[in-house]
């Protein structure tokens, strides 16, 4: 199942945060990547740490502010991408936070969203995608689309 909270409203890592801990309680093996947010700079991350060990990641080099600064937002978020696809066999549920937003600002391309979503679905797990600006062709390839 491919879950999407997306929109301008506040809420998003929250509700991925949600999704991890109904995971957890049923027993399930979740990983939790943040794509933007770099370790120690949001509040969730000190528990989700703690819950997840090494599948957990706050591998983001902040917000993409100058463009300067994009091959570094890149090879961040490729880092994250390979993490990420490395948790797949392991993980029942694979959170990304701010993943829409490294799709918007073009620092994750549509084709790697669409095959990390594809490995996804062909081993059975759940990809639980947040950021602002989700796309249509994701809207309508998500099982469940939440906008905040």
């Amino acid at each position: 199942m491919i879950l999407v909270y997306t929109g301008n409203g506040k809420g998003k890592t929250s509700a991925c945060v949600g999704q991890a801990v109904r995971a957890l309680g049923q027993n399930m093996t979740v990983a939790f990547g943040q794509f933007m947010k770099r370790d120690g700079q949001a509040g969730e991350q000190r528990m989700l740490a703690q819950w997840l060990g090494p599948r957990f990641l706050a591998g983001g080099e902040g917000f993409l502010r100058r463009e300067k600064d994009r091959p570094a937002h890149r090879a961040a978020a490729l880092r994250v991408l390979a993490w990420a696809r490395a948790r797949v066999p392991e993980a029942d549920m694979l959170i990304l936070d701010e993943c829409l937003y490294a799709l918007d600002a073009g620092i994750l391309t549509r084709q790697e969203v669409e095959a990390l979503m594809a490995e996804t679905r062909a081993a059975g797990r759940h990809l639980v995608l947040s950021g602002r600006n989700a796309p249509d062709w994701l809207v309508r390839e998500a099982d469940l689309v939440t906008e905040m």
